[in-house]
């Protein structure tokens, strides 16, 4: 067989037989290219138009603005992960509260934030029916562990809200609390070698361990052992939770018919099986075994699947228990698991490590912390529920490590029907966003005078008489304040009441100062973690 030689074909293509063919190609792959970029500069043209009519309408209100940017609007920073979230939204309160109101721009979607105590007090509790969705746009399909309390709205979320809302009495409080306790004491036991050692210790990580056995105990009814195994499947789980992308939350809030359309969830598709066939095979488990009670968060969520009734009724008279209209669903129940566990190892984690950062850093509050946990355990004999009750000082070490790192560093609301709103007289229309800097207003001079001094007297109660009530925002206010807040201040409270009675921490060269926060975190996570050197007493 004759192979025509590389050279020869190439000479035959370059040929005058050839030529009017490879002409006529370019000159069409010419008129292609240019029409691609005529129809590019077009749309440009008409998105930047579209973008700066939609940018005119804070201006058209004559509500102060920023001015924003072609095409990400006032929220650059955090749309390419430049700052976090909530530092971002701290520093544009700092600069502009004088306004007590001021415009911005997600996007091109224009949202308003609210730099006033009073006009948050109306939004928050007064106008409350015009201000009750916090404006995250849920599929229950795509996002099915989502469809929770949390972050459900309108009439759905009244509803679940009567079944939920005393969920943590100080009855189910005082039974969950043993189950606490004992994660407690693995958490002082596990660091009991460390300590003697005068081994340094990453205080995120540990704490998450310990918030990640207290809610799988009380939310599952699951050994997780996090704190002995911290590389186990539930400990990774809980970590893909926060692995939850801003711009995915982002597109939600301004575009949720992108999201739809595209079938994006918030969170990974592992994760929302690993927690939904957790959930089902530990309410299996429960109703195998029905004689073996324990007094968690799934003896209730059981309970309102099988009575629709809260567990706090049950020395009430019953009508129609046999009615399944006031009954969870497996699906809402999985999804109230899920959010317990969220919200609960998360919040109660960064507040315990910022708060035993701070008390290594001031060894005077730390010791005098300590000396009222000894005294109280001294007093009652154990660790009890009555004893931590007790930890007044404690209680505000707590309260002033919120203030200083709210885990939650904003608040977001949408309005739900037009209103005109009081002192600053403007009409907010249906779908608009609002945001509530709390950090900004947590370090606020003006509120708290040297506000990045930690100083638990801040709560002593006649500093706390002088401020207005809206100052302090770590878990919302008004109908949508978080339920569970009572249950993570006592997870708080026992993790770092057992450490202190134990060990003392002093400050590690590896936490850098200042802290530099992770800007694709939602709350304030800390680069590099806040490490600490663990002492015996």
């Amino acid at each position: 067989m004759h192979i025509r030689p590389v050279r020869a074909f190439v000479v035959e293509l370059n040929s005058t037989e050839c030529a009017p063919v490879l002409k006529n190609y370019a000159i069409k792959s010419t008129m292609v290219l240019f029409e691609l970029i005529k129809a590019f500069i077009i749309a440009l043209i008409i998105t930047y138009i579209y973008y700066k009519y939609r940018f005119n309408f804070w201006k058209k209100r004559n509500v102060f603005n920023p001015t924003p940017s072609f095409p990400l609007g006032n929220l650059t920073a955090i749309i390419i992960g430049r700052k976090q979230a909530g530092v971002y939204a701290h520093d544009l309160y700092l600069k502009y509260k004088d306004h007590r109101i001021f415009g911005a721009y997600l996007l091109f979607k224009p949202i308003l934030v609210i730099a006033d105590l009073n006009i948050i007090q109306i939004i928050l509790t007064k106008k409350f029916e015009s201000f009750h969705d916090r404006g995250v746009y849920i599929n229950e399909k795509i996002n099915p562990l989502f469809d929770n309390l949390v972050f459900i709205n309108g009439k759905k979320w009244e509803n679940l809200r009567q079944k939920f809302i005393h969920t943590f009495t100080k009855e189910n409080l005082k039974q969950m609390f043993d189950i606490v306790k004992e994660c407690g004491e693995e958490l002082t036991n596990y660091l009991e070698t460390k300590a003697q050692l005068r081994d340094s210790v990453e205080m995120k990580d540990m704490f998450a361990r310990y918030t990640t056995d207290v809610i799988m105990s009380t939310a599952f009814g699951i050994k997780s052992n996090c704190i002995e195994e911290p590389n186990n499947e539930y400990r990774k789980q809980s970590k893909n939770i926060l692995r939850m992308k801003i711009s995915r939350l982002i597109l939600n809030m301004s575009m949720p018919k992108i999201m739809d359309l595209f079938s994006i969830p918030l969170i990974d598709q592992s994760v929302n099986t690993f927690y939904t066939n957790l959930f089902r095979k530990s309410v299996k488990n429960r109703r195998a075994h029905k004689e073996i009670i324990r007094h968690d968060f799934m003896h209730i969520l059981i309970k309102l699947m099988d009575e629709g009734y809260d567990i706090e009724s049950d020395n009430d008279e019953k009508t129609d228990v046999t009615s399944t209209v006031n009954k969870l669903t497996m699906e809402e129940a999985t999804s109230q698991s899920f959010i317990f566990f969220l919200a609960g190892f998360e919040t109660s984690a960064a507040t315990s490590m910022f708060a035993m950062y701070e008390l290594a850093e001031n060894q005077d509050l730390q010791n005098k912390v300590r000396q009222e946990i000894d005294e109280i355990l001294t007093r009652h004999g154990d660790l009890t529920y009555d004893a931590v009750k007790e930890m007044i000082y404690l209680q505000k070490v707590i309260n002033e490590t919120l203030r200083k790192y709210p885990p939650i560093p904003m608040l977001n609301r949408i309005c739900t029907k037009d209103i005109d709103l009081p002192i600053v007289n403007i009409r907010i229309p249906k779908g608009m966003p609002i945001v509530i800097p709390v950090l900004g207003l947590h370090r606020d001079p003006s509120i708290y005078p040297d506000p990045e001094r930690f100083d638990p007297e801040r709560f002593a109660e006649n500093e706390k008489a002088k401020r207005h009530r809206y100052a302090f925002l770590p878990f919302g206010e008004g109908r949508r304040i978080c339920i569970g807040r009572q249950f993570g201040s006592m997870v708080t409270k026992i993790g770092l009441a057992s450490l202190l009675s134990k060990y003392k921490f002093k400050p590690h060269p590896r936490t850098a100062k200042p802290f530099v926060y992770n800007e694709k975190s939602f709350g304030l996570a800390i680069k590099g973690g806040v490490h600490l050197i663990i002492e015996q007493r």
